[in-house]
């Protein structure tokens, strides 16, 4: 398994994040807050964590939704995956979108979201006349059928 220093800075009484299992990919994060926040159903809340990291060059952190709270809840994480660039120092927030059938209530401290390290890839991007062609071409949206 690969590993590579992140440095966090956390407001007080914030904890760092964690794996909960050894074989787990993503490390939770959680709500930071002063008093719960209500999302209604349909609607969306930037919730913030207390966190910021350090992130070495030529990396990210994803930020992605649990399951747990989508498949009991229908509360996901409405940019997912949600990028932290390695330049950012800012607080990291977490834009939780509830599509459940109930309001949803996040408490100071619940796992709202986990984040998974990744290395980043450069696109070096050169415009150009043509295309070569493919066997799928231009087909998109569901034009490799339904099977």
């Amino acid at each position: 398994m690969n590993e590579i220093e992140i440095k966090v800075k956390a407001e007080p009484g914030v904890e760092i994040p964690c794996y909960k299992t050894s074989g787990a990919a993503g490390a939770d994060i959680q709500a930071h807050l002063s008093e719960p926040v209500v999302i209604k159903k349909g609607c969306r809340a930037m919730i913030p964590t207390g966190l910021y990291f350090e992130i070495p060059e030529g990396y990210e952190i994803q930020v992605r939704p649990r399951s747990g709270l989508a498949a009991k809840n229908g509360v996901t994480v409405l940019n997912t995956p949600g990028t932290i660039d390695s330049d950012y120092r800012g607080e990291v927030k977490v834009i939780l979108i509830n599509l459940g059938d109930e309001d949803f209530v996040v408490n100071d401290k619940e796992r709202i979201a986990q984040i998974i390290v990744a290395p980043v890839t450069i696109g070096k991007f050169k415009c150009v006349s043509e295309l070569a062609s493919s066997e799928r071409g231009a087909g998109g949206f569901g034009s490799t059928g339904v099977k």
